[in-house]
């Protein structure tokens, strides 16, 4: 018996890739996957990581590796799997040569999402089997069982993982790295090269697979009956099994590893052994519905929500019609998301705010600028979409309605998909000013580097893209970069700007507060004597900065960084800057 240690699903499942003898890593951050690469480089000696520009290039990234011969992955979010879906579909065709894994991480319940999909759902549409652990120890076991089935059955194997699981802890065993000798790559273009004359003649490779796969599937350890009670029998996956066995120790219970596709004689001999089939998933009722079309009767989301994350409790009130007494919340004070003390993004919509324009914005922290008292963002659709929605506002609406208007944007979200949103507004000949709030980081997922910052995720220094330069490459003859902290020229650079008929960047370069690079010497302190209690400084909404009864303010020593954002804003110099 190996060590015993306590982990992170994220944890173990880039420790089960590292056992399995995985070659190349790509991914790009996204919680809650984003852990799994910061843990797998751990192991860089053995396994090549990066991060990708975004999820598309993190799994052409990991195919081509996989095609060459070689156990590969990629991981990213369930929002990012949407991004992926172009190379992911053709995938299913091609098959691989060394073993291919897709980490997909969903997120029940919304925690740090835009919505709320089934990655099950896609999988299906793709056909690409889909296995779903229920704890850590499954966690690291499914990824090095997943390598294991894509190379034998030719495919990409999508590791379903949730929120839930991500970050949840558990006892895993370690065992040694076993590395698989290389396959050698040979040319196939029937295989490798997807022209239609070959993908039609691969398609019914791909539907025989999972043929084979679905009854193969029924002698897997991974999906077994669990024999109770037999008044009662619920199929189930992933955490949800956690619950049931929480819940209802003494049901029988259908547990499923692989849940695409789906072992349909298991599933029938089960549902012959119980009295009543019950079925207890998350999110959209995939088992469930292929379960029903089989003429098998099942209770699913009759009694179950198709929304957010499943409990145990869930299970006791709709199956042993328990009352739950809900305990009291604790008396904590509420945490509305806001921005950091000193965070760049505060002073730019500080200015947009001022100038009474609306914001496009993308997905990253700067989409806290929505909330009060800032509220400058309109719009929050997907990453790199702001710079498109501006454009097609533009087109829409003409170029006077756009005087109103700006589009925000991260540095790492445009080098993920912004780029070419950019691009299309060059190309078609639009006009609109683009922020890009460039602050070196990928800030809302953990500060993870890109290709802009000029250090991969190995931790090797490399070349940086120069936002600048790439915007004027593309043929944008106004581009600018300006520190986000200096209200002044900020201001008069997007008033200028946005009655501009022409396209225009505006770069406010200005590093994150929490990058562990900045080093503050200056704090500021209000001077009683000078305040007018005017309450100027207090607009931006900087969580150091607190009303005292008298109307005067007070400054956080703790949380203040000396921005100096409420010092400029101040026409009374009632602030002040002094050493840290």
């Amino acid at each position: 018996m190996g060590e015993k240690v306590i982990m992170l699903g994220n944890e173990a499942i880039a420790r089960g890739a590292y056992e399995a003898g995985v070659k190349v890593s790509s991914a790009y951050p996204g919680t809650p996957s984003t852990e799994i690469s910061e843990n797998l480089v751990k192991y860089k000696d053995d396994v090549y990581c990066e991060w990708a520009p975004n999820e598309k290039v993190a799994t052409e990234v990991a195919l081509g590796a996989a095609i060459s011969g070689v156990r590969a992955m990629a991981s990213m979010k369930h929002v990012g799997f949407n991004v992926a879906a172009d190379p992911v579909y053709t995938a299913a065709y091609t098959g691989i040569n060394g073993g291919m894994m897709i980490v997909v991480a969903d997120d029940p319940g919304m925690y740090s999402s835009q919505n709320e999909q089934d990655t099950r759902q896609i999988a299906r549409a793709a056909n690409i089997p889909v296995l779903e652990p229920s704890d850590s120890a499954e966690a690291k076991d499914f990824t090095k069982l997943a390598f294991e089935l894509s190379e034998t059955y030719d495919t990409p194997i999508i590791l379903r993982t949730t929120t839930r699981l991500a970050h949840s802890q558990g006892l895993v065993e370690l065992c040694d790295r076993v590395v698989p000798e290389d396959r050698v790559y040979e040319k196939n273009i029937a295989k490798y090269v997807m022209m239609p004359g070959n993908a039609i003649r691969r398609h019914p490779f791909v539907e025989d697979r999972m043929k084979r796969m679905a009854e193969d599937a029924c002698g897997f350890e991974i999906n077994r009956a669990e024999y109770n009670d037999t008044s009662i029998g619920i199929i189930t996956s992933g955490i949800p099994y956690t619950y049931v066995k929480e819940a209802m120790p003494n049901a029988s219970v259908l547990k499923l590893g692989l849940v695409h596709p789906l072992p349909r004689k298991l599933i029938e001999e089960f549902a012959s052994k119980v009295d009543k089939v019950v079925i207890f998933e998350e999110l959209e009722p995939v088992i469930e519905e292929q379960v029903k079309s089989w003429g098998i009767e099942a209770v699913g989301k009759e009694i179950f929500t198709i929304q957010g994350e499943y409990s145990a409790n869930m299970l006791r009130k709709a199956l042993l019609k328990e009352e739950i007494q809900a305990k009291a919340p604790a008396q904590v004070p509420a945490r509305p998301p806001i921005l950091c003390p000193g965070c760049p993004h505060r002073s730019v919509y500080t200015v947009l705010k001022k100038l009474k324009l609306h914001a496009a914005g993308d997905i990253g922290c700067y989409t806290l600028g929505a909330v009060a008292p800032l509220s400058v963002v309109d719009t929050t659709i997907c990453m790199g979409s702001s710079i498109s929605t501006l454009h097609g506002m533009e087109k829409g609406k003409g170029k006077e309605y756009m005087k109103n208007w700006v589009a925000v944007i991260g540095d790492s979200t445009f080098m993920h998909t912004g780029v070419n949103s950019l691009m299309n507004m060059v190309y078609n000949q639009g006009t609109g000013t683009v922020l890009i709030l460039d602050n070196s980081t990928t800030g809302m997922t953990g500060h993870q580097d890109h290709a802009a910052t000029g250090k991969t995720l190995q931790g090797d220094i490399t070349k940086a893209i120069n936002i600048p330069l790439f915007c004027k490459s593309i043929g944008i003859e106004h581009v600018y970069e300006v520190n986000a902290f200096d209200l002044e020229e900020l201001t008069k650079r997007v008033k200028e700007e946005v009655e501009r008929d022409d396209i225009s960047v505006i770069i406010t370069k200005t590093p994150c507060v929490l990058l562990k690079s900045n080093k503050f010497t200056k704090k500021c302190v209000p001077n009683y004597d000078k305040c007018k209690k005017c309450g100027a400084c207090l607009r931006p909404g900087c969580p150091a900065l607190t009303k005292n009864e008298d109307g005067s303010i007070s400054i956080d020593a703790t949380m203040c960084n000396g921005c100096g954002l409420c010092r400029q804003l101040c026409k009374f110099n009632a602030i002040e800057e002094v050493d840290a």
